[in-house]
């Protein structure tokens, strides 16, 4: 008990300042050189040297400082994680730095995020992270087909991943989720409810992911004998706008029977705007939706969803930065998932 209290009172010493390699040195009796070679996991470290210098870091709370490995090896050990903020309400956003995150845990790598409004200029965060060399590699969305911020990062040699792909022949690192193949299967199974008047909500068309939801929607109404009702807003507008733009579709003479939801969080909106007009889903409309978190059929089991993996997203992403980092060529670090149907959905 006495050598506990000892250790304890010792650790409490040292850290009332940022404990340092300094620190674990003198609480294992350790020299600096060894401490640092075992907390990197050298294989002439013994394990169970390996171990005690890692109860102690652990026990005081160690963080490698970054300005100093910055200065020894010229890296950050920082991944950033450049994020849109805006209406995140069905947990897009966390579920990606989850997936980041457990790739990074036990890498020296850390996930900075920095969060930034798609109505301001998408290229003030890269030139900050790019001026400042606050990062070793960036992790960035809402990609356009020939996206400026790819070119920037490319010319600047920062290894980068893209939650979404290009069209401008620029070869480089991405995870993408099958917006044309959701769209195709989404009209196929609301055709094969017997609807044949549908709507769609796109994301917006500077986007690349739009041109993909097009051509499976267009591809899917040719297929399947179905014609399009028109609907003037995005997944980008406000919430509000979308209800009220819904319910408008919903009272006039042309009514669709079909709804096809490209984000779910604007499902909720669609599904109130639906309500509002005094239609029941399910009954007058069916809908389908892509959705991140296995959320909208608690609100309404009427929806067919289908799960898009961003948590699977983020993994990837992680993963392509790190190898890109480590010299891995950019074209065999590319991937796209295909969407999930709910049981419901099938």
């Amino acid at each position: 008990m006495e050598n506990k209290a000892n250790f304890a009172g010792a650790a409490s010493e040292a850290t009332r300042e940022r404990p340092t390699l300094k620190t674990i040195a003198f609480m294992t009796g350790l020299g600096v050189t060894t401490v640092s070679r075992a907390l990197k996991d050298a294989p002439d470290i013994g394990a169970e040297t390996k171990e005690r210098v890692r109860m102690v870091a652990r026990q005081l709370g160690y963080q490698p400082n970054r300005a100093g490995v910055r200065l020894r090896t010229g890296k950050t050990n920082v991944i950033a994680l450049v994020l849109s903020i805006d209406e995140e309400i069905m947990g897009f956003s966390s579920q990606m730095v989850f997936g980041i995150s457990e790739v990074l845990t036990g890498t020296p790598y850390h996930i900075v995020v920095t969060p930034h409004s798609h109505s301001k200029d998408p290229m003030l965060p890269v030139r900050y992270i790019l001026e400042t060399g606050s990062a070793d590699g960036v992790i960035i969305s809402r990609i356009e087909p020939d996206d400026p911020r790819v070119r920037l990062l490319a010319e600047h040699n920062m290894p980068f991943a893209t939650h979404g792909r290009t069209d401008a022949g620029l070869t480089h690192p991405f995870h993408d989720f099958d917006n044309e193949a959701f769209a195709h299967q989404a009209v196929e199974k609301l055709v094969g409810r017997g609807r044949k008047r549908i709507a769609l909500l796109q994301p917006p068309s500077k986007l690349t992911y739009y041109t993909h939801t097009r051509i499976g929607f267009q591809t899917g109404l040719h297929d399947y004998g179905a014609e399009e009702v028109p609907l003037r807003v995005t997944i980008d507008n406000p919430l509000e706008e979308i209800r009220n733009a819904v319910e408008a579709m919903m009272r006039a003479p042309n009514a669709p029977d079909g709804i096809v939801c490209s984000a779910g969080s604007a499902a909720i909106a669609v599904n109130a705007g639906i309500e509002a007009a005094g239609k029941r889903l399910g009954v007058d409309v069916d809908m389908v939706s892509k959705e991140s978190a296995p959320i909208l059929n608690w609100i309404r089991p009427e929806i067919i969803t289908a799960y898009e993996d961003v948590r699977n997203a983020g993994r990837e992403m992680a993963k392509a930065v790190i190898a890109r980092i480590d010299g891995i060529e950019p074209e065999l670090l590319q991937s796209i998932s295909q969407p999930v149907w709910s049981r419901e959905g099938k």
